[in-house]
């Protein structure tokens, strides 16, 4: 379902602002845990920071690039690694094979809201160190999911977007459907048409959940894709990874109130 380790975002804009910075670094979350991160640091910041959330295996090259890019459009942009806990907090050594899902399988188990809220909120705080108090969360697949459920208020986050981020309830726990009545930033999401991991009464079930809430959001649907159609390979989906990009430099672009 996720990006392969030789994956690598779309690129449509040349760069506005030349970097700053595009490093790894370590962090550390409030029970003492260091985890892998990545920064990218326009020299001159035009607009929000970015907390970019990967997919479920973690902080690769994919989400490093999409870091540059958007700090090549004014946006600091922060990239988290989800593993620290059970895997080190240096996820540019681990081997190739860590993220085939008989090795990934047993990290991912292991996360919990509690560990991924703080990892969440120590990489928050370093984005806003070094750059605007604004700042939307951008994920894809497992990280478009939590990027959802960063939308709630305790986050103050002025935004999230999500590609293709599974919204309902999985093996029991609780998803960005369940958890919609305590979402309130605004919400942007990006559907393949053609996505089988996300069957389209999930994407409405998700639609009418935050619809009843109050909480703002926009979908948009792009009939044909499939899950991870934000990719540079995926040439017969450009028109549609286009669009979704020009959307998500315009809801970075709209003035907010942070939630």
């Amino acid at each position: 379902m996720c990006y392969d380790p030789d994956a690598a975002p779309p690129a449509f804009d040349s760069a506005r602002w030349p970097l700053a910075e595009a490093a790894p670094l370590t962090l550390t979350s409030a029970d003492g845990t260091r985890f892998g991160a990545f920064l990218a640091r326009p020299e001159i910041a035009t607009g929000p920071g970015v907390l970019v959330l990967p997919d479920n295996k973690g902080l690769s090259a994919f989400y490093r690039q999409t870091a540059a890019r958007l700090a090549e459009q004014g946006h600091p942009a922060l990239v988290l690694d989800y593993y620290g806990r059970t895997a080190g907090a240096f996820p540019e050594k681990r081997p190739v094979e860590f993220g085939d899902l008989p090795n990934l399988l047993p990290h991912l188990l292991a996360l919990t809201p509690e560990g991924l809220d703080a990892d969440i909120t120590a990489a928050l705080d370093r984005l806003r160190a070094v750059g605007p108090a604004e700042v939307v969360a951008l994920g894809f697949c497992f990280g478009g999911r939590q990027a959802f459920r960063t939308a709630a208020p305790g986050f103050g986050l002025a935004g999230a977007v999500g590609y293709y981020g599974y919204p309902d309830a999985i093996d029991g726990a609780p998803g960005p459907t369940q958890l919609a009545a305590g979402l309130a930033a605004p919400i942007l999401a990006f559907w393949g048409g053609a996505d089988e991991h996300i069957p389209a009464d999930t994407v409405e079930a998700f639609d009418a959940a935050l619809t009843a809430a109050g909480c703002p959001h926009e979908f948009v649907d792009y009939p044909g894709a499939p899950h991870n159609f934000f990719e540079l390979s995926a040439v017969e989906h450009a028109d549609a990874a286009q669009d979704s990009w020009r959307r998500l430099l315009g809801f970075l672009a709209r003035p907010r109130q942070v939630h």
